[in-house]
């Protein structure tokens, strides 16, 4: 069975018995995924808000659009607890891999952070462009997965400010290949009960300094090793949010 196609729509639209979808979403859905009548179609605010709907009308060239009949609304809650990674800069189109494999999995916030071994680093117009690409990424990944609520992607953020995260947060994980803790151990215990804000931090290909370490760690984030490979900046992070997610119950079937 094919998935419904998913599109990005301000909240103001999300009302009514009948939606006209325009713009480039309307574009792409006339033009490229050439939806006819009768075909399903589901829109997101990506703020929890989904309305579910079908093609009544497709537009032509001239008129990319389509005209929707509304058979639903529905509001979905946040998902709790909130996950946060803060993903070191990348050299090439690493980060942006990163960002994608996040977001289909269900991260709820993805900080691009300028390590101090990050080859790449973000300034000026080129961080402009970078940050875009990330938030575009993001943007394609949650319709192409289907989520209602879609990640945040911040501005970049230095050690400092990723100390201060962490020193708000319920659980810091630290991801380092020398962590006394393992990913795979980590319990209910040690989370108090998954409520709050868990902070995931992957450092670049470099890895993340003896300093940063010391930094995190007086900010209450613990080191954690993943298993007995060493995983690229770009998948590190995607397979241990895998494993919060689990272990938080935000993947049970009731979910």
């Amino acid at each position: 069975m094919t998935s419904v196609p998913v599109f990005h729509v301000g909240t103001d639209k999300l009302s009514g018995a009948t939606i006209r979808l325009d713009g480039p979403e309307g574009r792409h859905a006339a033009l490229v995924r050439r939806l006819r009548p009768g075909e399903r179609v589901d829109l997101t605010d990506g703020a929890g808000r989904l309305a579910e709907c079908v093609v009544r009308a497709s537009g032509s060239s001239g008129d990319p659009a389509l005209e929707l009949d509304v058979l639903g609304h529905r509001t979905l809650p946040r998902p709790e607890p909130r996950i946060t990674v803060v993903q070191a800069l990348a050299k090439g189109d690493r980060g942006e891999t990163a960002v994608e494999t996040m977001t289909e999995i269900g991260v709820d916030v993805i900080v691009p952070w300028s390590a101090s071994r990050s080859i790449v680093q973000w300034r000026a117009d080129r961080g402009e462009k970078a940050l875009a690409k990330w938030r575009s990424t993001a943007a394609e990944a949650s319709k192409q997965s289907r989520r209602a609520w879609w990640p945040e992607v911040t501005q970049s953020a230095t050690t400092t400010h990723v100390a201060q995260l962490l020193a708000k947060a319920t659980l810091g994980v630290v991801l380092h290949e020398e962590g006394e803790l393992s990913l795979a151990d980590l319990t209910a215990a040690h989370s108090k009960d998954w409520t709050g804000d868990i902070v995931l931090i992957v450092g670049p290909e470099g890895g993340i300094s003896p300093e940063e370490l010391r930094v995190f760690a007086d900010a209450g984030g613990a080191s954690y090793r993943m298993g007995p490979t060493v995983l690229r900046t770009s998948t590190a992070g995607t397979a241990a949010a895998a494993v919060l997610l689990a272990r938080s119950g935000r993947w049970a079937a009731s979910n």
